[in-house]
């Protein structure tokens, strides 16, 4: 059995159930290069100490080192320091090192150390997307070809991080395919009960369509873009439900706050509007201001949900939005929550998978990120029929089996042993 060192930052909902899978059938010990106060981290995005009601160290070994950073963090280089890390994995004694991600100080620096000592694998999720200019790009390019120099073999998660690591030098030969995944039987399990709860809860009938975002309320994600079209098409029997927190709740909530010109609702039902006015001017007035108030009882938000309250969220839904327009939206692993959930999706050509896990009009479709018009098109198409959308959700399901944790594990596994064997 081979020996694995696996160097990560913190315990990650997305990870911590491959490490447990792969400690099945390879001895391992997963390094977290964050420190131990990781395990309740504050998260820049959703503003707010986060930790996951799901164990994340269970079922594998794993030591936290100490982190001496002035200002820890996953969010800058410096944020990560451990000065004994190639001491304290050497320790170990591993036959093959597996790397996620090298943006930080330790992580660049145990890159470094064990090139030509052993294999080094690494994983991480980054694309080609998002433009840059010309000499950016340039340095970018001749940086990471010297940071990728010192891998031996990297596990690709999609077609668009595949062509990332080609563009920056690593050969076909040294890439793996190891599927970016999530736990494809819980989101799966079926939630009827609590999920009609939460639909009874938001007034929400069963006829109608609910569209969803989740995630965090950031500029990255772009919700905006996704209440803007959905206040612009007015559809009737279809609400929309954003869930998360972050940086742009205040102006979501302001928005819709601001339906009906600003004034409280019940001044759309006042008979004390000003004499000046003439029966026409207040007649279109009062139909303006009920249109508005329709529109804003079909649109809901909900705080963050932890990871055990996602599956029934989902399955609430009956589409799931995710407008991101980036910088760094390298994947998009709420669209798997969401397809293993069955439901159909719709999401922004910036989203890392969309080359991946979308068969337009089969479950679902991409639009033109920041694109309002092409957005408006899309979500009309898809919320014209109930059953259809049910439909594409069954496809989704079925498109998503084979981007599963065993998919990854396995081939993560069989990278490693034909290794040792030679």
């Amino acid at each position: 059995m081979s020996k694995l060192a696996i160097i990560t930052t913190h315990p990650i909902q997305y990870y911590a159930p491959v490490f447990k899978l792969l400690a099945q059938k390879i001895q391992l010990r997963v390094f977290y290069t964050l420190g131990e106060q990781s395990v309740s981290q504050y998260d820049h995005g959703f503003g707010q100490q986060i930790e996951w009601d799901i164990p994340l160290l269970a079922g594998y070994d794993y030591q936290f080192l100490e982190n001496i950073s002035k200002s820890p963090g996953t969010h800058h280089f410096n944020g990560i320091v451990n000065p004994e890390i190639c001491e304290v994995v050497q320790d170990f004694k591993p036959e093959a090192i597996l790397i996620y991600g090298w943006a930080w100080k330790s992580h660049l620096k145990i890159l470094r150390f064990f090139k030509g000592k052993i294999p080094v694998y690494f994983r991480g999720d980054s694309t080609l997307i998002d433009q840059q200019r010309r000499f950016k790009r340039l340095l970018r390019k001749y940086f990471l070809k010297w940071i990728y120099n010192h891998v031996d073999k990297a596990f690709y998660v999609g077609t668009a991080n595949k062509a990332y690591f080609k563009h920056f030098g690593l050969k076909e030969n040294q890439l793996i395919f190891a599927p970016h995944a999530v736990d494809n039987d819980r989101f799966a399990k079926e939630n009827i009960v609590a999920a009609e709860a939460l639909r009874t809860k938001l007034h929400i009938q069963s006829d109608e369509i609910l569209i969803l975002f989740a995630g965090k309320l950031a500029p990255k994600k772009n919700p905006e873009l996704l209440l803007n079209a959905f206040i612009d098409l007015n559809l009737e029997h279809t609400h929309l439900l954003l869930v998360g927190n972050g940086v742009l709740e205040g102006i979501l909530k302001g928005k819709v706050e601001g339906l009906a010109g600003g004034r409280s609702f019940d001044y759309a039902h006042d008979d004390h509007l000003t004499k000046k006015q003439d029966d026409g001017d207040r007649s279109s007035e009062l139909r303006a201001m009920s249109w508005e108030d329709s529109v804003k009882k079909r649109i809901h938000f909900m705080d963050f949900q932890n990871q055990s309250q996602m599956p029934m969220v989902y399955q609430a839904c009956d589409l799931c939005c995710l407008p991101s327009q980036g910088p760094g939206e390298t994947w998009g692993l709420a669209v798997n929550e969401a397809m293993a959930a069955g439901k159909a999706v719709l999401f922004s050509d910036k989203v890392g998978c969309a080359a991946d896990l979308v068969n337009p009009g089969v479950n679902g479709q991409v639009f033109k990120s920041g694109d309002l018009t092409d957005l408006k098109q899309k979500l009309k198409v898809l919320t014209e029929n109930k059953t259809k959308l049910a439909q594409m959700g069954l496809a989704s399901q079925e498109i998503i089996k084979d981007w599963s944790f065993k998919k990854q594990v396995d081939q993560i596994v069989d990278a490693i042993q034909n290794e040792h064997a030679k």
